[in-house]
């Protein structure tokens, strides 16, 4: 019987992803704006280890405008949003935003960032779901990355 490998860091950019998630589930639940959401991150130890600009940008891109984010998700998704859990709201804004706002990232990065989210932090099965909603998105927001993989 082999010992479990250890687990690799989580890269800065994937902790701040992480952090993007929780102060959007603050958001979500509780009401906080953007101000609120980085005072209370930045107390937390292990935020300075995050990507700060990819976390801001992110952050702000989501709470800008998370109706219009909410608009390109909804048609793929085979439910009320409101029946969404808001873990799993949360990261399917992020990564629409991501995929929307900076093309720079392989959507593929993005879809599968999503899926390691959903995994530590949704519900069972949430990152099935939020694989099977992102896959229908990125054509549509990265066209030209889906027909050329």
């Amino acid at each position: 019987m082999s010992a479990a490998s250890p687990k690799k860091p989580a890269s800065p950019r994937h902790r701040a992803r992480e952090f993007v998630v929780q102060g959007l589930y603050q958001h979500l639940v509780g009401g906080q704006d953007y101000a609120a959401i980085v005072t209370q991150a930045e107390s937390v130890a292990g935020f300075e280890k995050a990507h700060r600009p990819l976390y801001e940008s992110l952050l702000q891109g989501v709470l800008d405008d998370p109706q219009a984010l909410q608009t390109l998700l909804e048609p793929h998704i085979a439910r009320p949003w409101g029946e969404v859990s808001p873990i799993e709201r949360s990261i399917l804004l992020l990564a629409a935003c991501e995929l929307r706002d900076h093309p720079e990232t392989p959507y593929r990065v993005i879809i599968d960032e999503a899926i390691e989210l959903a995994k530590s932090y949704g519900g069972t099965d949430g990152h099935k779901f939020v694989n099977g909603v992102l896959d229908k998105l990125a054509p549509r927001l990265r066209p030209h990355e889906a027909t050329t993989k």
